[in-house]
């Protein structure tokens, strides 16, 4: 297991790091927040009545792979959405995506990969918590960078076969956080097949893939099943985005047979399992459908909103999928962090600076340049924070 030094060489998170760079500017309007991923749609209606009938089960000890219910429920959802056909014994919830796919790398990480250290591929920029997780089990993190050249996907193929050889995981977001691409059947397929030839897993973080433009992004789990290679990739998802329930922490990871118990023996150990009211909600919330065509038609509405306020600023591109918008940072007005406090200072906006989601590497920061806006809250404030974004960074910019 990795040393206390090695934490201690990881960066600040992204918010200590945010607040850090506002302290002492006040807000140049009324403040509106847009950093944060936090739905703020409205909960589906069931959940309240479910949570007070089962309200009592808090009084209980509850299964740490899930419910019989609940894996039924998940393992139904697979199937509607992806066609796929998965046995409870190859699905286990999850206390939020974050919390599996940081476990799931101590669960299956070798120790050595062809006699060497393993690597772990992150994407860059990426979810912060897959670096704590290479960083737990002593791996080297190799940082691939996405950016607009490479359609906002890593190119993991471009890498040394060496170092693929020695390749333990490799994290893929689709779509991605924070560029908002999707990760097509013909990319997925060729990453399918070098995890395949180098004898390596990935760990699909699909938790915005019911949040989509036009339509559904393929699942990898779906896509390495049709190859025969279904024991290549570990899918991880949640309610938080699909069901607007972020506080709820409920996911789930779903795979081959053999991963899945081990992981499963791992949270034995040292994961929370759901309580039992908790998992009551979520097997209702997979089992229907229509609370999540309601919530994806309101970011349809923001998108359209997003294209039609910034559509013709340089280099902007919409999002194929997730709730984020990726901007690009006007040259003349300096980097992500420089445009962040202009924003503030001047506008009232907060965002958040790139580079906080991404690492510096040989080819430099991706995150450098750019800008995450979340688009959470109503289509109405949404509307008026982009306008106030737009006159503050991008007037006159042509």
């Amino acid at each position: 297991m990795a040393s206390p030094e090695r934490f201690s060489n990881l960066p600040e998170y992204a918010f200590p790091r945010l607040r850090k760079l506002l302290n002492g500017i006040p807000p140049g309007a009324d403040p509106v927040v847009m950093t944060i991923g936090e739905p703020r749609h409205s909960l589906p209606d069931f959940v309240a009545p479910i949570m007070a009938e089962h309200i009592g089960e808090f009084g209980k000890y509850p299964p740490n792979e899930g419910t019989p219910e609940l894996l039924a429920a998940i393992s139904g959802w697979l199937k509607r959405r992806h066609g796929l056909e998965v046995e409870p014994a190859r699905i286990t919830t999850l206390n939020g995506t974050r919390e599996g796919l940081f476990n799931t790398a101590l669960a299956l990480a070798p120790e050595e990969k062809a006699g060497q250290r393993p690597a772990i591929l992150i994407p860059n920029p990426f979810y912060q918590v897959y670096a704590v997780a290479a960083a737990a089990v002593s791996a080297e993190t190799v940082f691939v960078n996405a950016t607009a050249e490479s359609g906002h996907l890593p190119d993991f193929a471009s890498l040394d076969p060496a170092l693929l050889d020695r390749t333990a995981i490799a994290y893929l977001c689709s779509p991605a956080n924070p560029q908002g691409a999707v990760a097509g059947e013909d990319y997925l397929e060729q990453l399918i097949q070098l995890a395949e030839r180098h004898d390596f897993l990935i760990f699909a973080d699909e938790c915005y893939s019911e949040i989509w433009r036009d339509a559904p992004p393929p699942g990898a789990l779906a896509v390495a099943t049709r190859m025969g290679l279904a024991d290549r990739v570990l899918m991880f998802n949640s309610l938080s985005k699909r069901s607007n329930l972020p506080g709820l922490r409920s996911g789930f990871a779903a795979g081959g047979a053999e991963q899945i118990a081990k992981l499963r023996i791992l949270r034995s150990y040292s994961g929370a399992p759901l309580p039992l009211p908790i998992q009551r909600v979520s097997a209702a919330a997979w089992n229907d459908e229509d609370h999540a065509v309601e919530n994806r038609a309101l970011y349809h509405q923001k998108y359209a909103i997003a294209d039609r306020i910034l559509g013709n600023t340089p280099g902007y591109q919409s999002p194929e999928g997730g709730f984020f918008l990726w901007l690009p940072v006007p040259a003349e007005i300096g980097d992500g962090e420089a445009a962040v406090k202009k924003l503030w200072s001047e506008a009232g906006i907060q965002v958040l600076p790139g580079a906080y989601l991404s690492r510096d590497t040989a080819e430099g920061n991706p995150g450098k340049n750019y800008i995450r806006v979340a688009l959470v809250a109503s289509a109405e404030e949404t509307e008026a924070a982009l306008t106030r974004l737009k006159n503050c960074l991008y007037e006159g910019v042509s």
